[in-house]
């Protein structure tokens, strides 16, 4: 498996979580703090917790922008976008006035107030996902695939075609996204055991 994979540290994210889920599937994640560190990696995770304002400020301050961006844009880098990290793949979010990185065309939506007490925010447990037909990162998985969700704000996609899984929490929403070498899960695959495995398998091995 590919061990060029940089995980994005700016401080808001489970990193150790992630590099040991990592090590389990066979592969090694590097903690990349530094932009400049971004060059010779081979896949990207963006990993996320918190919210979109603090974590968009602690990605431009840490010039991760416009690093992310050409990695992505020129040189086609593979890149996964875990939770917020998803969320910031967008144009904006509701929960924020900041600029996503605009690398999938959607917006992030706070839940809607439900009368059903089941429907807390913020959404928090395990959740069965719809993949769509041409998902890549869903390739081999047991049919429901199950998910732990922690998240208040859920993402539209703007297009259809870069849906790539479908769940539902009082409304429907995009769980997974995918665009060319660009995606994203709302989720934490690295808590979610076999399915989450499976999952970060399939994108090591793009």
């Amino acid at each position: 498996m590919n061990t060029s994979i940089a995980v994005v540290d700016y401080g808001h994210g489970n990193f150790g979580s992630i590099l040991n889920m990592l090590k389990k599937i066979g592969s090694k994640g590097v903690l990349v703090s530094d932009p400049n560190h971004l060059e010779h990696a081979e896949k990207i995770i963006l990993p996320g917790i918190g919210a979109f304002d603090s974590g968009m400020q602690a990605i431009e301050e840490r010039g991760f922008r416009e690093a992310l961006i050409n990695k992505v844009t020129d040189e086609k880098t593979p890149l996964l976008g875990i939770c917020l990290g998803m969320q910031m793949l967008g144009v904006s979010s509701e929960e924020g006035v900041l600029n996503g990185l605009g690398l999938i065309s959607g917006h992030c939506r706070r839940f809607p107030q439900s009368s059903d007490m089941r429907l807390k925010v913020p959404h928090m447990g395990w959740t069965e996902v719809a993949p769509s037909e041409n998902a890549l990162l869903f390739k081999g998985i047991d049919m429901p695939p199950r998910f732990y969700f922690v998240h208040s704000y859920y993402f539209e996609c703007d297009n259809q075609s870069e849906v790539a899984a479908t769940a539902t929490y009082g409304v429907a929403y995009s769980a997974a996204v995918q665009r060319d070498n660009v995606f994203g899960v709302q989720f934490h695959p690295e808590k979610s055991h076999r399915f989450g495995m499976h999952l970060l398998r399939n994108f090591v091995s793009l």
